[in-house]
């Protein structure tokens, strides 16, 4: 029994010894956890764009240096000097009033920081006016920074309900079509429709909305659009806004609502190529030649028709003239004697033939020519005149042709060799 109780606590001793060290590093990790979760939860949080201005006070022509810090790296961003805008608050009128010409363009270095030096212009709103950093691709972020523009007037915000807030219950929609200008280079328009309703604790008077285009990468194009009316709390209203790009705008949009400096929707607008002006310049390349053409054409037959004329009379009597001197200076063509002797044989033997068929005193009877005087007789064959054989007097369709080549026997060149 004491060699059992003996072992028993020894084997408690044990355990004790064993189970002191975790229960201590136990009790000392609570005391360490609660120091160093703040530095973690630091450095994972991401820290918001600063910008800072080398001076709050510059006039027209001067210049301020802006510097930047937690923007994301190797972002392109744009700077302006824009009015009527205060921190927080935003630019009211969007870029419109800003000094869009003499803003300036900047890209963040890899740790999300920059430095450039921006000119002081005035701004078409008066102020209070800042400095609008905003980036232009990725993901929408944008600081203001206060600067008093020396010799431009200044003049309060315009009156904004304070404590309506506006948030989309339905989803946005385009509606409306494209015509036939569209499709000749004519400015696409919509109207986008959307619901709203009042979840603040005061009515929204006249609320203005911010509608903004973009294409592809780049920052929307903000414009103001005022709906007339009043949403009491806990009411809902639907609102339409007109929507136009600029003219010949072809592509992938995006249509973006801002109320009260926060967007509130997005919507895509695939606007097609207006294939119309493409086939008038391709019309116009082709019918505009073929025209002044024609006209040119139809203008020199009406300056040179006479002379025109002139040349082909003067052309034709010219043609003829050398067709005569040819035919004088061509040697007149003879035949053989044998072909001559034979012609003159036929000839007496269809005139003897023709006396024999005809009474004497009727006409053709010694009578070549069929007038009915026996006292004129036939002809007498004479020499031949060399004439070509087509051209020798048609025989009776009974009587015999005559030879117009002498046979090889009566040839006169025979046995002359």
């Amino acid at each position: 029994m004491v060699r059992g109780a003996v072992a028993f606590l020894a084997a408690l001793a044990l355990l004790g010894l064993t189970l002191l060290p975790q229960a201590s590093a136990s009790a000392s990790t609570p005391a360490s956890t609660p120091a160093s979760t703040p530095a973690a939860a630091a450095a994972a949080k991401p820290a918001k764009p600063t910008v800072k201005l080398s001076a709050s006070q510059a006039g027209k022509g001067g210049s301020v240096t802006v510097k930047g810090a937690g923007w994301r790296p190797d972002a392109l961003l744009m700077m302006l000097v824009c009015g009527q805008s205060a921190p927080g608050k935003g630019v009211v009128g969007g870029t419109n009033s800003c000094a869009n010409s003499d803003g300036r363009a900047v890209t963040t270095d890899d740790d999300g920081a920059f430095s450039k030096k921006l000119p002081v212009a005035e701004p078409p709103e008066p102020c209070p006016c800042v400095v609008h950093v905003a980036t232009v691709t990725g993901e929408k972020q944008q600081v203001d920074a206060v600067l008093k523009v020396a010799g431009h007037p200044v003049k309060p915000l315009p009156a904004q309900a304070n404590g309506g807030r506006l948030s989309v219950l339905t989803d946005t929609a385009l509606e409306g079509s494209s015509g036939v200008l569209t499709w000749f280079g004519a400015p696409p328009q919509r109207t986008l429709e959307f619901t709203v309703g009042n979840v603040g604790s005061v009515p929204v008077k006249d609320p203005v909305f911010q509608v903004g285009t973009s294409h592809g990468v780049f920052a929307p194009q903000w414009e103001e659009q005022q709906w007339r009316g009043t949403i009491a709390p806990g009411e809902k209203a639907r609102i339409k806004l007109p929507v136009e790009l600029s003219a010949g705008a072809h592509g992938d949009y995006l249509v973006s609502l801002k109320f009260g400096g926060k967007v509130l929707a997005e919507q895509p607008w695939g606007v097609g190529r207006p294939w119309g002006v493409t086939l008038f310049w391709l019309l116009l390349c082709v019918v505009v030649p073929a025209a002044v053409f024609r006209i040119g054409m139809a203008v020199v037959d009406r300056l040179r028709p006479n002379r025109r004329g002139a040349s082909r009379s003067g052309a034709g009597r010219r043609r003829g003239a050398r067709v005569a001197e040819l035919a004088r200076r061509m040697p007149r063509l003879r035949l053989p004697q044998g072909a001559v002797d034979a012609d003159r044989k036929g000839r007496a033997s269809h005139a003897a033939r023709t006396s024999g068929r005809y009474p004497k005193g009727a006409p053709g009877a010694g009578d070549p020519g069929g007038t009915g005087d026996p006292t004129v007789t036939a002809p007498a064959p004479g020499p031949s005149t060399g004439a070509l054989p087509w051209f020798t007097p048609d025989t009776d369709p009974g009587a015999p042709a005559g030879r117009l080549s002498a046979p090889s026997d009566d040839s006169p060149t025979k046995g002359t060799t």
